[in-house]
């Protein structure tokens, strides 16, 4: 098991690092204007099993080897790239038809909510990333098994990201409410969202 301070140290960091929005932020605050409270935080239910995905794979050495080939990493990379530009490109087609539907818009189901989040962080190379050049910093092969400090580390991580991103979630929630009432303003933020995507989809391919 990692040492008490290293431990310490390590949340310290990856309080620091969670507290500045990323893509998984973005995207969790796109969701809850979206469709609300509870559809926000289906989405970071969705993304933490994602990172807890990445946690068992990082632990398994599979991000290792996947990082060393620079054709598996351009495959995840541009992978998830595609995958949000599609969910952009899906909200804007979604909002086409139903334009003329009504005032209101139509809900995600929970599974389709719950389903992309997963992809999201799952098909995220920085996630990955994080689990191979940053929490290696911080395991101590003198200190016991590397797999279960990896595990240890990487479940401390899915445990601040998910009080992090609930918290985006729930005040971006909160502030939609008022966004949101008048009818003129769901389509604006149905045009935002989209937009948001498609813009996280060409940020994730370039950089």
């Amino acid at each position: 098991m990692p040492a008490s301070a290293t431990l310490l140290l390590y949340v310290l960091s990856t309080a620091a690092l969670l507290a500045v929005p990323g893509p998984s932020v973005v995207y969790v605050v796109a969701r809850a204007v979206e469709h609300g409270r509870a559809a926000g935080l289906v989405s970071v239910l969705g993304l933490e099993t994602g990172a807890l995905l990445h946690v068992l794979l990082a632990a398994g050495g599979v991000t290792a080897v996947l990082a060393s080939s620079e054709w598996a990493f351009a495959v995840l990379r541009y992978g998830g790239a595609a995958y949000l530009l599609w969910l952009g490109v899906r909200q804007l087609l979604s909002r086409r038809r139903t334009a003329g539907a009504g005032p209101a818009a139509t809900p995600a189901s929970r599974r389709r909510l719950f389903r992309d989040g997963v992809l999201v962080d799952l098909l995220n190379p920085k996630t990955g990333l994080f689990f191979l050049a940053f929490l290696p910093q911080f395991v101590d092969p003198a200190a016991g098994p590397v797999a279960l400090q990896v595990l240890v580390l990487g479940l401390l991580f899915v445990v601040m990201a998910t009080a992090t991103d609930s918290a985006y979630a729930l005040t971006a929630a909160a502030l939609r409410n008022r966004v949101a009432r008048p009818a003129s303003g769901r389509p604006v933020l149905q045009r935002t969202t989209a937009v948001v995507y498609c813009g996280l989809g060409g940020l994730a391919a370039v950089v």
